[in-house]
């Protein structure tokens, strides 16, 4: 082959390189693209699930909560019917028992009053107690009602457990230090169901937040001392 034809055959290879070369250039470019389009809606692709995931759980959670919050109500508002139903058979039991014996009456009776949620008995409330009390050592055939209450703030679920708590503490008090025997004792816990003062008024309140006792006795001489009731 001739330097000539070399030469002609080395211009047209160049030529059909740079042809191709002009030709897929634009294929390349539209390729490389498509893959950078390709990678930025997988990407949004994957940002949207995961919102979408973040969602779901989330509102899978509030569903969550607020199934719990509707069980926990059901089960507060079942738990105070019980105690209610409960404080209304003591009370029916207790009205009975004194039905049943010869015309028992209280002949005295005291109150002493608590601080807010609070079921301790003060110096105060034992003085008061202590002479209240002096009165039952030469006494026969008597009861004591203990009653306790609350005001009116709180759950009654838990006003039903203070007040019991309260007429505890006075039972306890009056059992150990005069040595009364325990089944003289009548004791309710009655909550906020039955106040003696208005609870608009923190005067009011405090007046609830109170432990009633009372001497009933079906002897005709008994003797008659009433407590006045003491603050704190």
């Amino acid at each position: 082959m001739t330097t000539a034809a070399l030469f002609a055959l080395g211009v047209t290879g160049c030529a059909t390189k740079n042809y191709v070369r002009t030709q897929t250039a634009p294929i390349i470019q539209h390729t490389d693209q498509l893959d950078q389009k390709t990678s930025e809606n997988n990407r949004q692709i994957h940002d949207v699930d995961t919102r979408a995931q973040a969602g779901i759980s989330q509102v899978q959670n509030s569903a969550d909560a607020a199934s719990q919050s509707a069980q926990n109500a059901k089960q507060s508002a079942g738990q105070a019917e019980v105690a209610a139903n409960d404080v209304e058979h003591r009370a029916d039991t207790l009205g009975s028992v004194v039905a049943g014996l010869d015309s028992y009456r209280v002949i005295s009776k005291a109150s002493v009053t608590f601080g807010f949620n609070k079921a301790v008995l003060t110096a105060d409330d034992k003085a008061q107690l202590d002479s209240f009390a002096g009165q039952l050592g030469s006494m026969k055939s008597y009861i004591l009602e203990v009653t306790g209450g609350t005001d009116s703030i709180g759950p009654a679920q838990y006003n039903y457990d203070l007040s019991q708590r309260r007429a505890e503490a006075v039972v306890q008090y009056l059992a150990t230090k005069y040595n009364i025997a325990p089944h003289r004792f009548y004791l309710i816990g009655i909550g906020k169901d039955h106040y003696v003062a208005s609870n608009s008024t923190a005067e009011g309140r405090k007046e609830n937040r109170r432990v009633e006792v009372q001497v009933l006795t079906n002897m005709g001489n008994g003797s008659t001392t009433s407590g006045t009731p003491t603050s704190n």
